[in-house]
């Protein structure tokens, strides 16, 4: 049996390529999708050095915010109040003001994996500071900064470049004197880190002199950090927070743990997607390739071969197959992986910091899982090539019987079973969560899941509706090409199984392109309609470059600038900021589980003016000092009433505040979740960042006249605004459309190669009708009316499975984004293209084949 496989596989080596190819694209993405989980999962809990590696003990002002490990301080401390007290060797002051840096070619530079950049003061005290100069020297001058290596390698920068910085208050441009590393790492669990001198850090922080938002402190010898700990707040009282700096490494650790298995866990949940894929799109191949030998296999059965030498026989060839295309598919892995990062680093998560892992998982688990798709793509082939009866040699093709239809039908149900299992969470999760966006995207990830599921029952009914269809195709065939239509009829319907393998493959692109596509374009009109009828400002000032957290903010002055131009009637500056809601505390979301602490993204804006400019829903009034709006969703979610007075805390410590109005942002764009008064955020948080200035009346051409000597600021219409503004909320999508992208073309892949694997196994048919007066026009007739019904058969099912699945994703999340209401031109176009490559993928085949010499068909398989 070894010596038959291995002639088979040196006598077909042609027909096997498609399959081969069909197997490495398949292994290739899977491959991919491991490597970047690998890497993201590196890039987050790898890059867990600290700036805090050399201190013992940290003394910061006020109280910091225990569920947020990287938050700063909200008070001040003297450096003279800590240094020379009893235990401690050495004492140096930290500050930490959030910047935004560009690179040489002036786009924003991401930090690593969606965290934060930092401007931080230079520690001169060796016995303190962590940083290891990799080049270059310690900052001096008040223009001078040191970089982590990962913002020199991110911006293209070397040292004496100048580098661009995103102050909350002003824009600097300062010189690179040194590149830094931490622990032998580009960047630190926080992100991105400038290194300033002090008076530069303390004057960006808006600090007296000698005062800084925290002290670190170095133990004398013999002292331990933590009896440090315990005499420093016992002395210094209830105005500072004193922890060691182990504490705060291990909560910043444990963070990036965290982090880390939730990016594993999304990235394999898209993965599925293409194990999915590659097991279908193998499974067909391997079927199709099976029944081109059934002559061959049955003369096999004749000459004494038994049942499990014919399955032992397939799973050779399949070991084989899996062998070399795991090999392929690793390598494919790489580019796969690059492309990958490329899209996470559009959405503003950057993995670049992290290396291409080699590792055994790296290597050898995409391998394995090649061998295992492979067989078990190759497992329902080899069961059916066991059940090849010796007449089947000198039949051209076989009925189902009554217990295969039976035996099929049972297990389609037991598929669209399994299948509901998602389905069900799905609705678990519509009536105990509140809505979010968290839950919207847990619903569509379980909804593709069960939409996955779904395609597989469907493929399992396909032959069943060949009948029907190709009788329809049949009957319009034989009224336009009249006996070539009726022959393209007859051998329809006589091989059910030969059409619905073809029109599986091609329901699965079409149900990718048409969910996706029905998504994509529901998400951009709501947005765009919404967005236009909250907007009343004709125009936008907004940054050009994005950060992890949205669009770069804005020059201070960007409202005074944008009122200054003629015409302009008013102009009002979004501020954003988070902040955490203490009172009253969130819900818990079970008894068992401790409640997850909820931020919300609060708006400041000048409340005179914010009328002229934004159209919000609700009875918004007028906000005054110490009063915020919250929208409806968020009252209903944490169980506030209006007149209810809460506390949240900001950057600047907890403030009191006045639920006065609740209203909604329809177009979730520009006041998503909380509105406050231009005092009450200077209140919250003096250095929040604006994100967009909205302008009232003035000419576009006047606007850009003003903000022509302010580098990286736009002026905006209302549209494109609206169209910047949503994709900057559904960036994280691009990476979702690249994952069924990737899937899309290995799902058409798959189609192609098993149509023409099926038009290819027909070689003695055509030959035989050709032999008979039958034409090469009307040959060629009856391939095209074949791809007509695997088109119909196809097309049919794909739609119904992606209407299918936007509409569960419209009434589990109850979200208006979300609704299955496509244009007239989508479903025509998809079918369009199927159909194109449906005839493209048959008419090579079919040509050749209709030119076979009535010899040479006679000995083809």
């Amino acid at each position: 049996m070894w010596l038959i496989a291995r002639r088979s596989f040196a006598e077909g080596w042609t027909r096997l390529a498609a399959t081969l190819l069909a197997a490495v694209f398949s292994i290739g993405l899977i491959a991919g999708s491991l490597q970047f989980t690998l890497r993201a999962q590196e890039a987050v809990s790898g890059s867990d050095a600290s700036e805090y590696s050399a201190a013992d003990v940290l003394v910061q002002g006020g109280t910091t915010d225990a569920d947020d490990p990287y938050s700063a301080p909200d008070g001040q401390v003297a450096l003279r109040s800590v240094a020379g007290r009893p235990g401690v060797a050495a004492a140096a002051g930290d500050a930490m003001v959030p910047v935004t840096a560009s690179g040489s070619d002036g786009r924003t530079i991401l930090p690593p994996a969606g965290a934060g950049t930092t401007l931080r003061p230079w520690t001169s005290d060796a016995r303190l500071n962590p940083y290891r100069l990799e080049s270059g020297r310690a900052p001096a001058g008040g223009d001078e900064v040191a970089v982590t290596r990962h913002v020199a390698r991110a911006g293209k920068l070397d040292v004496g470049d100048p580098l661009k910085v995103m102050l909350p208050k002003q824009s600097r441009t300062m010189k690179i004197v040194g590149i830094v590393t931490v622990q032998g790492h580009s960047a630190v669990a926080s992100g991105d880190l400038l290194l300033a001198a002090p008076s530069t850090a303390g004057q960006a922080a808006g600090l007296p002199a000698g005062t800084w938002q925290g002290v670190w402190v170095k133990a004398a010898p013999g002292v331990r950090p933590a009896e440090l700990r315990a005499e420093l707040a016992g002395a210094l009282g209830e105005d500072v927070t004193v922890r060691t700096a182990a504490a705060v490494r291990d909560a910043q650790s444990a963070d990036l743990e965290g982090a880390g298995a939730s990016i594993g866990g999304a990235i394999g949940m898209l993965s599925s997607v293409a194990v999915f894929v590659g097991l279908f799109v193998v499974a067909n191949t391997f079927g199709t390739l099976v029944r081109q030998r059934t002559r061959r296999l049955a003369l096999l059965s004749a000459i004494g071969a038994t049942p499990r030498q014919i399955k032992r026989l397939i799973r050779w060839e399949a070991l084989a197959l899996g062998a070399v295309a795991s090999a392929g598919g690793v390598l494919l892995g790489y580019p796969v992986s690059a492309l990958l990062t490329r899209l996470f680093a559009e959405d503003g998560f950057d993995i670049s910091a992290a290396d291409a892992q080699y590792g055994w998982i790296a290597l050898a688990v995409p391998a394995a899982a090649g061998i295992v798709v492979t067989q078990l793509a190759a497992w329902r082939a080899a069961r059916r090539a066991a059940r090849i009866s010796p007449m089947a040699a000198i039949r051209a093709a076989s009925a189902e019987t009554a217990g295969r239809r039976r035996g099929r039908v049972l297990g389609a149900l037991a598929v669209f079973a399994c299948a509901w299992i998602f389905f069900g969470g799905v609705f678990g999760i519509r009536y105990e969560e509140p809505p979010g966006p968290e839950r919207t995207v847990g619903v569509a990830m379980m909804v593709l899941m069960g939409c996955m599921t779904t395609v597989v029952a469907l493929a399992l009914l396909a032959p069943f509706f060949v009948g029907p269809l190709g009788g329809l195709v049949g009957r319009v065939g034989t009224a336009v090409s009249g006996e070539a239509g009726r022959l393209a009829r007859a051998t329809i319907t006589r091989s059910p199984r030969r059409v619905s393998s073809a029109a599986s493959s091609l329901m699965l692109g079409v149900a990718l392109v048409g969910a996706t596509a029905l998504t994509v374009l529901s998400v951009n009109a709501r947005f765009d309609e919404t967005g236009r009828q909250v907007m009343r400002a004709e125009h936008a000032i907004a940054a050009t470059g994005t950060t992890s957290d949205g669009p770069a903010p804005l020059p201070r002055d960007s409202a005074a600038k944008a009122a200054a131009v003629p015409g302009v009637s008013a102009a009002v500056a979004l501020t954003v900021s988070e902040i955490k809601l203490v009172s009253p505390p969130p819900r818990r979301p079970s008894p068992e589980e401790p409640p997850e602490p909820a931020y919300l993204s609060v708006t400041g804006a000048d409340q005179a003016a914010m009328p002229a400019v934004l159209d919000l829903g609700g009875r918004l009034p007028r906000l005054g000092d110490g009063e915020i709006a919250l929208t409806s969703a968020v009252l209903e979610a944490q169980r506030i009433g209006k007149g209810q007075t809460i506390v949240v805390r900001g950057a600047q410590g907890r403030i009191p505040l006045r639920v006065a109005a609740a209203y909604h942002d329809p177009s979730h764009l520009f006041a998503d979740q909380a509105v406050v008064s231009a005092a009450t955020m200077d209140r919250l948080d003096p250095d929040a960042p604006a994100q967009v200035v909205l302008v009232r009346g003035g000419s576009e051409r006047d606007l850009s006249r003003a903000f022509a000597d302010t580098p990286g600021v736009g002026v905006l219409g209302k549209g494109a605004y609206v169209r910047t503004a949503a994709g900057a909320l559904t960036s994280g999508l691009t990476v979702i459309y690249g994952f069924i992208g990737m899937a899309l073309v290995l799902s058409l892949f798959g189609m192609a190669t098993t149509v023409s694997m099926s038009v290819g196994e027909r070689t003695r048919e055509f030959g035989l009708l050709g032999a008979v007066g039958a034409t090469a026009a009307q040959i060629r007739a009856i391939v095209r009316w074949e791809a007509a019904t695997v088109v119909l058969l196809g097309g049919l099912l794909g739609i119904g499975t992606a209407l299918g699945a936007v509409f569960l994703m419209h009434v589990a999340t109850g979200s208006s984004f979300l609704t299955p209401d496509p244009p007239w031109w989508l479903f025509p176009a998809v079918i369009a293209g199927a159909a194109a490559v449906a005839l493209a993928t048959s008419a090579l085949p079919a040509r050749r084949a209709a030119d076979v010499p009535l010899l040479e068909a006679t000995k083809a398989e």
